[in-house]
């Protein structure tokens, strides 16, 4: 199933209480992309917002393992709803377990003298010169089918490098109707973390916690556009790493700010 319909999905199974599943063309192993599940619950989170307030914070607990082909429920709760800012939670449960639990945070705009512009850019050669990961005949996740990643900077997992970044682009192999929130929290996620190249032979690594903070306002972008990505080890021992990203659009401005914490098994 293409995202979009997967969003559609979970809109519907949100509003009627149905169970929803996730095929395992969308899987990680015997588990859900997460990139995918916290699209999912952003998006039932989404619906229940005033259209004015857009997404400013995002938080995702990636509490428990959640399987593919196995059906799961949402539950939405509204924290808070001030004058500009709603403060909503959401939960998927599978069986009987929360698997993954989201805090995010609703803002509309508002008037304000101060105003900061970021500067932070990248000096990336363009997508179309830049090799692709593997797909998944060569051993990718099965979820890779559907988004392109284009790797300029750092290594594949587990060919025992020393470098700990990744820097590339990413898009949708197969465009959707438009860009928005839930298809750049998924694209975010699609890289595999960082540490995960220094690695000799292969090793699961799993994200515990990712907060994904929005840049507004937010520039229109075409279904078909790329997104640069660079990520940054900022610290990794005892089983542990901590990474931070920068998302920007295809004219260089930034989007988005992304950092995790990530359970390492090797």
């Amino acid at each position: 199933m293409h995202f979009d319909g997967l969003l559609e999905k979970a809109k519907q199974c949100a509003q009627t209480g149905e169970h929803m599943a996730i095929p395992s063309s969308w899987g990680q192993g015997r588990t859900v992309f997460g990139g995918l599940s916290a699209s999912l619950l952003y998006t039932v989170m989404q619906s229940s917002v005033n259209g004015e307030r857009v997404l400013r914070s995002l938080n995702t607990n990636f509490v428990g393992p959640l399987l593919v082909d196995v059906p799961f429920t949402f539950e939405v709760e509204v924290l808070r709803e001030g004058k500009s800012v709603s403060q909503m939670s959401a939960r998927l449960i599978q069986n009987g377990q929360v698997a993954v639990f989201q805090q995010g945070c609703f803002g509309a705009d508002r008037d304000s003298n101060i105003s900061v512009n970021n500067n932070d850019n990248h000096i990336m050669p363009l997508p179309d010169e830049l090799p692709r990961f593997p797909d998944v005949a060569q051993g990718a996740p099965n979820y890779t089918s559907h988004i392109d990643l284009a790797l300029a900077r750092g290594h594949l997992p587990f060919s025992g490098s020393k470098d700990s970044h990744t820097w590339g682009w990413m898009r949708f192999k197969q465009a959707p109707k438009q860009i928005s929130d839930a298809h750049l929290i998924c694209l975010v996620d699609a890289w595999p973390p960082g540490v995960l190249q220094m690695m000799s032979t292969p090793a699961p690594a799993s994200s515990m916690m990712w907060n994904l903070e929005f840049i507004h306002p937010h520039q229109s972008v075409e279904p078909e556009d790329w997104f640069a990505y660079q990520s940054h080890t900022r610290q990794a021992a005892q089983g542990y790493a901590h990474a931070q990203a920068n998302i920007w659009n295809n004219r260089g401005q930034l989007v988005a700010v992304s950092r995790q914490s990530i359970a390492i098994f090797d």
